[in-house]
């Protein structure tokens, strides 16, 4: 069963898997040379100094499921019995709205408790051109391990589940390709590639991982903490291996120089590269 299985993955590869991974490889190769295999790869992480209390950590993301509960609520009330494209419109457009009042919050939280505000939380522009690269290397050594983790999650559930196991599709991309309306598209576009990384790489490594630092010395088990939050945060629990992995580089993005700009950019590319593979299928 384990050869049957490994045969119907390896038909499922593409051209673009065989360039993108051998690139990807390569890439994390000389990131764990140069690291000594991540042993050294924060040593000298800046810190980002803050006198921030504990309860402001949970306040935004308080602020953000109340501000989604509270527009779902009223959508159900006003709107009971919408289409399945209007439905999805009306939930994308509330992720979008209920994303305003947390990250309001967290800029004023970063404006008033961090050493040099909002620079010292890591929105300084003048690192944005800079970030871009970092975050499209980044995304580049990331891949061929979420490929793994996506393979070896695979195998390991029609193992124990089944031939018939297969990882579910992510709501939003199943959601992009069931409805070819352009005003569904274009709001789901900027719900997953704009509002999902900002609201959340604000949240969890803003924040989170910020206040995990000011308690523990040294960065990656604050990384590994934050990273569980974020996967169980996310529904689905076939995507946590794969989502884990790209928490932790998302983490370690942001601790390497303290701008959030690149975990921000890190995140919106790989949503991006998601949905752009999903429409081309």
């Amino acid at each position: 069963m384990f050869k049957e299985i490994i045969q119907e993955l390896a038909g499922q590869v593409t051209i673009v898997d065989l360039i993108v991974c051998p690139a990807g490889i390569t890439v994390l190769a000389i990131w764990l040379i140069r690291t000594s295999f991540g042993v050294q790869s924060l040593a000298n992480a800046p810190s980002r100094r803050n006198n921030m209390p504990i309860h402001l950590a949970l306040i935004p993301f308080i602020i953000w499921i109340a501000a989604f509960w509270a527009l779902d609520s009223a959508k159900k009330t006003v709107f009971p019995d919408l289409s399945g494209w209007q439905d999805t419109l009306t939930e994308n457009l509330i992720m979008i709205l209920a994303a305003a009042p947390p990250i309001t919050t967290i800029l004023v939280i970063g404006r008033l408790h961090f050493a040099r505000g909002l620079k010292g939380f890591g929105l300084n522009p003048k690192t944005i051109g800079g970030d871009l690269l970092a975050a499209l290397l980044n995304l580049l050594a990331i891949l061929p391990v979420l490929f793994a983790a996506l393979f070896l999650t695979t195998i390991a559930g029609k193992l124990i589940i089944g031939p018939d196991f297969h990882i579910q599709q992510h709501e939003g991309l199943r959601q992009i390709t069931a409805y070819p309306q352009l005003s569904v598209r274009v709001l789901i576009l900027i719900a997953t590639i704009l509002i999902v990384p900002v609201t959340e790489e604000m949240v969890f490594r803003g924040i989170f991982q910020t206040l995990l630092r000011s308690y523990i010395t040294r960065p990656w088990p604050a990384i590994v903490l934050t990273s569980l939050v974020f996967i169980i945060f996310h529904e689905n629990p076939q995507h946590w291996p794969a989502l884990f992995m790209l928490s932790l580089c998302l983490g370690y993005s942001y601790e390497k120089t303290g701008s959030l700009f690149r975990p921000v950019l890190l995140h919106s590319m790989f949503n991006a590269l998601s949905v752009f593979v999903a429409l081309g299928q």
